[in-house]
């Protein structure tokens, strides 16, 4: 008899090896949660510690995506130290493969301290084309603009817009083995974009994101800043692991656009931050492209729905702390290196974006004194 698709996920998971037990990852008690849909779909949570390489995930994720019959699989990176979660009353079963404790519990890791860097913010998606960066790189400018000093730390490796966006892009200067960041619009930048050719791709594994990542955290000269605010590429994956495992981040904010295949992916890169290693508080939701405001009569259309991000914030019990309509000019504002913050500042997409730099001054604010 042909072996079944648990039958096939659990061999494979059998050939994946954890660099720090020597032994599978299931024998090694990171595989939590497995579940599996008649559809192909797998489902997992993968306990890591902090001295645990993060590409396991990707080691685990290529297993099963290589096992006959799996459509899609979806990875959770969990915290090795903690304890699960209670099952919720009436909650719908679903096949676990391994329930057991973890024999031994290794310490959660401490993040690096960068006092002169301010309060690291990531600005986070599920999903690619919702408008992070845009979102990421007018919230930079619109905090400059109140008069705090701003660093934006490009994290999204394998899209690095952001030089693009500002309107600058050259080989960083190094002076005394440090980076030095390039700066526009009183801003200062770093990002892989600045070092790699336009038509490079990043091919990389976990391990070297994680070595970019953490080099321009510690090797660039940002000075002291009031706020780092970091470009992280959609999803939940490597760059999400290592920069809540490197540094202390203030907070999160999740950018989703109404569509409710948006929605689900921000929902999940919420969670993400609240079940990391290391939990983030996730400061709000931004809900970009909220509808198109017709420039000759004023009238809003929402061509992508309505209602998306209040249902997630209401879900996720947080502030939905933004809604930017859908403006022509802030395509060509990111493509000509001129932010609609500077470039339309009296736009409506303008001024619901320096809305959200002021909630999200004010959301750190209550959330560090909490």
């Amino acid at each position: 008899m042909a072996p079944t698709l648990q039958q096939r996920i659990a061999q494979a998971l059998a050939l994946v090896r954890h660099p720090r037990t020597g032994r599978d990852v299931v024998e090694s008690d990171a595989i939590r949660d497995l579940a599996t849909t008649t559809a192909g779909k797998v489902r997992l949570t993968l306990l890591l510690g902090p001295g645990d390489d993060p590409a396991l995930a990707r080691l685990v994720r290529q297993a099963l995506e290589n096992v006959d019959g799996v459509t899609d699989v979806q990875i959770t990176v969990g915290d090795a130290t903690a304890s699960p979660p209670a099952p919720k009353p009436g909650g719908r079963a679903l096949p676990v493969m391994n329930e057991a404790p973890a024999a031994q519990r290794v310490p959660a890791p401490t993040p690096v301290a960068y006092p002169k860097l301010g309060r690291i913010i990531a600005v986070s998606s599920g999903k690619g084309g919702v408008g992070k960066s845009t979102v990421a790189v007018n919230l930079a400018v619109a905090l400059t603009a109140q008069g705090a000093r701003v660093g934006l730390l490009d994290a999204d490796v394998y899209g690095p817009n952001v030089p693009l966006m500002m309107g600058v892009n050259e080989p960083p200067m190094v002076i005394d083995q440090r980076i030095v960041p390039l700066e526009a619009h009183g801003v200062k930048i770093m990002s892989l974009g600045f070092i790699i050719e336009r038509d490079q791709p990043a091919i990389w594994r976990g391990p070297i994101i994680t070595k970019v990542i953490t080099q321009f955290l510690r090797d660039v000269a940002w000075g002291t800043l009031d706020y780092l605010i970091v470009d992280m590429p959609p999803g939940t994956g490597d760059a999400q692991l290592t920069l809540t495992q490197a540094a202390q981040l203030s907070g999160a904010v999740i950018v989703t656009t109404p569509q409710e295949v948006s929605i689900g992916d921000a929902l999940r890169a919420a969670k993400m931050f609240e079940h990391l290693p290391v939990a983030v508080p996730v400061l709000g939701i931004v809900e970009n492209m909220s509808w198109f405001e017709c420039p000759h009569c004023g009238k809003p259309s929402p061509i992508f729905g309505s209602g998306g991000g209040e249902r997630l914030a209401r879900e996720l019990e947080l502030p939905l702390i933004g809604q930017i309509p859908l403006d022509p000019r802030v395509l060509v504002g990111g493509d000509s290196g001129m932010p609609i913050t500077i470039s339309n500042p009296e736009s409506s997409a303008a001024r619901a974006l320096v809305a959200v730099a002021q909630r999200v001054t004010e959301r750190v604010g209550a959330v560090a004194g909490r």
